[in-house]
């Protein structure tokens, strides 16, 4: 076969796989897309599906940063913005990145992912609103499901139109011949690929106008997605001959779409004024998830206050070591001298307690006069406190903020891990008795079922702390490892009635998953592997 007739051949491969891979897998999840809308590839319950096994890979690598109190502010923030955009009724995890790359994604189901670095470079919480509301937007927009269905569509009619050019192009005859199929396969190519671009672009301006709208409904400054383009932009003219920051690669920012951007968020504030959320809607939507609902606090506009402090700590946790940590406070705090502000005091306590100077963490802590809101600053006396041997004063100080704030899922996990470190029975069961609380509603936290495993460990209660452990393990991306595990606790003799209905129900809900998984893993393994069935274990950093 001649190189162009090689080339057509190619060409009509790709085209037929890029359009045909929907209807040709059989994948569950690649439905066939009958051209009515994006709901028929796939449905909102498997995209769930989907982003969870994407949450759960990502922490069974290491990529997440889990912190109750981390995690409790993006949370919040996440939701007042979700619950402005125009679907309501989708549901919403908000998690952090450990990377320092300045960078935020969604995907399917909701699960929207928030790098540390991008937080640590933003100079106000609005910024970080105006990353978060152009995700939300995202997810609200099905821009993901909507790629897929616009390339199945999009790739019949361009391979037609190439086989087409290259029919004709044949008829040349000669060398000329050969010129013109080339021609043609390199047209349908760029073609192929400018579609792909040019609905990128439109998912981006369209995510930067939904977002802008969030913005200025939950409260914030809609100029601030306006603000932070630009200024990623002068970082990318800054870096000539360096890699660009991940936000840019992922995130293409023109002068048309900042100019865009500013434009909106004008209209959006200036004809009226700024005006609080408070002021610009009613009750409740309907719609909203019970669980969204009762979390969300929509009274007044947005405490900004806690901003330096969420920074302050991400510093502290999203370093490679607590030895690195140290460095890089120290190196920051050098040139300001006595005049340290209060967040960066908090941060240095945080980390002289992390590299085992708990005593000179609370001199540091004492030394914070301006106090954050929420329990911030604490419940980090009570965990120096316990780090520094001192174990009277820090369970009284627990103990009162179990009091202040019953239910608080931070306190309570602060608590457990504090107790878990003592290693005793009775701290085992003190630990049990403090997280027992938040297992209603709360089975999928995994910070919570680690330290609930564990803390049945020491109090000598193996069917709970295995229970524990097997959900832990699920949601680290181990569905095989948890079935095991419950399949083992199955065999015991001496579990009671309850014990046995709750592992036989677990080991029901997941045998179907583990069995998919199974299935694909072979698929993927013969497809890559020329059907020897093996596998390259991936390597975690």
């Amino acid at each position: 076969m001649s190189q162009p007739r090689r080339l057509a051949a190619a060409l009509v491969c790709c085209l037929l796989a890029a359009g045909g891979a929907s209807a040709q897998s059989r994948d569950p999840l690649a439905l066939p897309d009958m051209g009515s809308s994006a709901d028929t590839l796939i449905t909102p319950a498997q995209e769930r599906q989907y982003g969870e096994g994407l949450h759960q890979q990502l922490r069974a690598f290491g990529m997440l940063l889990e912190d109750p109190l981390l995690d409790e502010w993006l949370h919040r923030l996440g939701q007042r913005l979700a619950s402005e955009a125009d679907r309501p009724q989708q549901d919403f995890t908000f998690f952090w990145m450990r990377a320092r790359d300045i960078n935020a994604f969604a995907t399917l189901g909701g699960f929207v992912g928030m790098n540390a670095g991008l937080v640590l470079t933003a100079e106000t919480e609005d910024e970080v609103a105006a990353v978060m509301a152009h995700e939300i937007a995202h997810v609200t927009q099905r821009h993901i499901v909507r790629a897929v269905e616009r390339q199945s569509k999009d790739s019949l009619p361009i391979l037609l139109g190439t086989i087409a050019a290259i029919a004709v192009a044949q008829q040349a005859g000669g060398t000329s011949a050969g010129n013109a199929t080339q021609a043609a396969i390199t047209s349908g190519i760029a073609l192929m690929q400018q579609r792909a671009i040019n609905h990128t672009r439109a998912n981006e301006y369209e995510a930067d106008r939904v977002g802008i709208l969030i913005l200025q409904r939950a409260g914030y400054e809609p100029m601030a997605m306006a603000d932070f383009f630009a200024r990623m932009h002068r970082s990318l003219r800054s870096t000539i001959g360096e890699e660009a920051p991940e936000f840019l690669r992922t995130h293409p920012v023109t002068n048309s779409r900042i100019s865009e951007a500013k434009g909106r968020a004008e209209g959006a504030t200036r004809p009226l004024g700024f005006v609080p959320p408070t002021a610009l809607r009613g009750p409740l939507h309907p719609l909203l998830p019970e669980r969204i609902a009762r979390d969300l606090d929509v009274d007044g506009t947005p405490d900004r206050s806690l901003f330096p402090w969420v920074q302050a700590r991400l510093r502290v946790l999203s370093a490679e070591s607590p030895a690195r940590a140290m460095d890089e406070l120290q190196r920051r705090n050098l040139s300001l001298g006595e005049s340290l502000p209060e967040a960066e005091r908090y941060a240095l306590a945080l980390a002289l307690g992390l590299n085992g100077r708990a005593a000179e963490g609370l001199v540091e802590l004492e030394r914070v006069r301006e106090s954050p809101p929420g329990v911030w600053l604490p419940l980090a006396r009570a965990e120096l406190l316990h780090l520094a041997g001192r174990q009277s004063e820090s369970n009284a100080l627990y103990a009162e903020l179990t009091a202040r704030h019953p239910g608080s899922r931070t306190v309570a996990l602060s608590q457990a891990e504090s107790l878990i470190r003592l290693g005793t029975p009775e701290a085992g069961l003190q630990a049990q008795a403090a997280l027992r609380p938040l297992l209603q509603g709360r089975s999928s936290d995994a910070a919570l079922q680690r330290s609930l495993g564990r803390a049945s460990e020491l109090a000598g209660d193996t069917i709970r702390a295995t229970e524990a452990h097997a959900e832990a393990a699920f949601l680290s991306g181990r569905a095989e490892d948890a079935l095991n595990q419950l399949q083992t606790l199955a065999r015991r003799e001496d579990l009671d009635y309850y014990q046995r209905a709750r592992v036989d129900a677990r080991i029901t809900e997941l045998t179907p998953i583990v069995l998919e998984l199974r299935e694909r893993g072979q698929r993927v393994s013969r497809s890559q592997t020329g059907g020897l069935g093996l596998r390259a274990e991936p390597r975690m950093r």
